[in-house]
Parts: C-alpha cells; structure tokens; sequence
C-alpha cells in the first residue's frame, strides 16, 4: 500500500514497507517504525486514513515535522511528498501494485479457443461440407 524510503539518518537507504495504517513512527520501541535520530521525539508522527480514504499524516504531541518544506499537523500525503522529522527525511511513495499470476486464466482461454476449433472441424465434418 504505502513504502517509505529513508533518504538520510540511521535508515538512510532502506525501505519500509506498510502494509496496514494507522502507521506509527517515532523514538519508542512500541511504534511500527522506530527512529533513533536526534529531533525525533518518542510518538512523532502517525499515518492513517481520513474519512475519504485518504493517507494522512498527523503530528503527535509537541513534535513538529515538515511536509515539503513547510510545517503542519495534520496533512494529506500525495506520492512523493518529503517527509521531514527532526534530522530524518523520509520519501513517502505509493507501493508498486501487485501483479496478479494469469497462468491458469491464459491455459483456460487457450483450451477454449482449441475446443471450439475443433468443434467447428467436426462440425463441418458432421455435415458433410469436405
């Protein structure tokens, strides 16, 4: 669903995968994602769903963060959006969609088309066209 690409800091290079919200990141051990970077306070930052489905991103407590440069609380992520929480900056980035296997779908069309070919020869056949 969602990837979040450390660009500096102890994670810098890594990608963290979230597969479910609400997300938490901060200096705690009890978040999903933990950062001991300086300017990181315990319960920093939280990603979740607003009442539209969409990813938000609320400051917790008295921490502060920047999106894009500029300061918030509460904040609509778009893909691609820098995510700035004490000395850490973070991409944030929609995941890569999943890539259904169509193996069996293709074998099933693949059958069908040699059946009804072959109902059609016997057909002709039937009736005695050749």
């Amino acid at each position: 669903m969602v990837q979040l690409r450390f660009l500096t800091g102890r994670l810098a290079g890594q990608r963290v995968l979230v597969p479910r919200l609400p997300w938490k990141i901060g200096r705690s051990p009890d978040n999903d994602t933990q950062l001991s970077d300086t300017g990181v306070w315990d319960r920093h930052l939280e990603l979740g769903l607003d009442a539209e489905d969409r990813i938000v991103a609320m400051v917790q407590s008295e921490a502060s963060a920047l999106v894009n440069g500029g300061n918030f609380t509460r904040q609509t992520l778009r893909n691609g959006d820098l995510l700035e929480l004490g000395s850490a900056k973070i991409r944030f980035w929609l995941s890569d969609p999943r890539q259904f296997e169509l193996r069996w779908r293709e074998i099933c069309v693949w059958i069908c088309l040699v059946g009804l070919c072959l109902g059609q020869i016997a057909l002709v056949y039937w009736l005695g066209g050749i």
